[in-house]
């Protein structure tokens, strides 16, 4: 498989407490299309209240123009209401589920236990079936975890064969919510879980101040893995995780680190116009 890049204007957005118009938000979204990546996280059905910046998701999905794009699209759910309200729309191909194997985040995040998680994924794979839609389910906190819950490599590769064994996910993303991977967890998880689920696409989800994330993109790529989201400028973090937000990784540096190791598929000159575009869109 050669290298997905899957941009995260979602996630890029979605900790900043300035709403960002409707319009501002269709029209860089609309920019990213033409850039060329495998998938834009583009937005989320799920409480206006507990991400208020997003609650506009739909009228942003009505306002983008994909008539000439390859790039599909994901939004990220949190529960049944949230996969039925994003099955609804055709032009959406992904839906996105949070699963931490940290109970602490798990609660704090959607409002469940780990448990109740796993039951919320096998009815939102069932809905995705039936309306021609994949589930992506990012393994949350795999690299460890703030609030002292049990952590290991061997937790999230426990994960990753029920979640696929049992539920019938096709796509894994190994997600470091609050920045604590480094060079060593990430070569010995995608090193382990790569090649024990060959039919599994693996991916990362890496946050990461930008000093450190050059190294972890190379490190996971020469382990395996083959898909990476990003956000321009590395916007973003989690505000469910910490006070402190970690941000994502940066699609520039993402971009630098793949140039020298496999082609990325990326229209430099859209992409530029983009970098351009996020500085009138985020009011940072």
């Amino acid at each position: 498989m050669s290298v997905k890049i899957i941009e995260c204007p979602r996630d890029a957005m979605q900790g900043i407490e300035e709403f960002i118009p409707t319009e501002k938000k269709a029209r860089y979204i609309n920019q990213l299309l033409g850039v060329g990546f495998d998938t834009l996280d583009f937005g989320s059905f799920v409480s206006p209240q507990a991400i208020p910046q997003l609650r506009d998701t739909a009228e942003v999905l009505a306002k983008l123009d994909l008539s000439n794009t390859s790039t599909k699209l994901l939004a990220i759910v949190a529960n049944r209401r949230g996969a039925e309200d994003a099955c609804a729309f055709e032009e959406i191909d992904f839906l996105g589920y949070p699963f931490s194997i940290s109970e602490t985040f798990q609660k704090r995040n959607t409002n469940a236990t780990i448990d109740q998680s796993l039951s919320r994924v096998e009815e939102m794979q069932a809905l995705s079936v039936k309306s021609n839609k994949k589930m992506v389910v990012y393994i949350s906190m795999a690299f460890g975890n703030p609030y002292g819950d049990p952590w290991s490599g061997e937790l999230a590769a426990q994960w990753t064969e029920r979640l696929t064994r049992d539920v019938g996910i096709e796509i894994i993303a190994l997600a470091d919510t609050v920045g604590v991977s480094d060079q060593s967890n990430i070569r010995e998880l995608f090193g382990a879980i790569v090649p024990a689920f060959p039919s599994v696409e693996i991916g990362a989800h890496l946050h990461s101040r930008p000093e450190d994330a050059e190294e972890k993109v190379r490190t996971a790529y020469q382990a395996g893995c083959r898909r990476f989201d990003a956000a321009i400028k590395g916007y973003g973090g989690c505000p469910m995780a910490e006070d402190e937000l970690v941000g994502n990784l940066a699609t520039e540096q993402l971009l630098s680190v793949l140039s020298d190791l496999t082609p990325s598929g990326v229209d430099e000159k859209a992409f530029a116009e983009a970098l351009f575009l996020s500085g009138d869109t985020f009011p940072i």
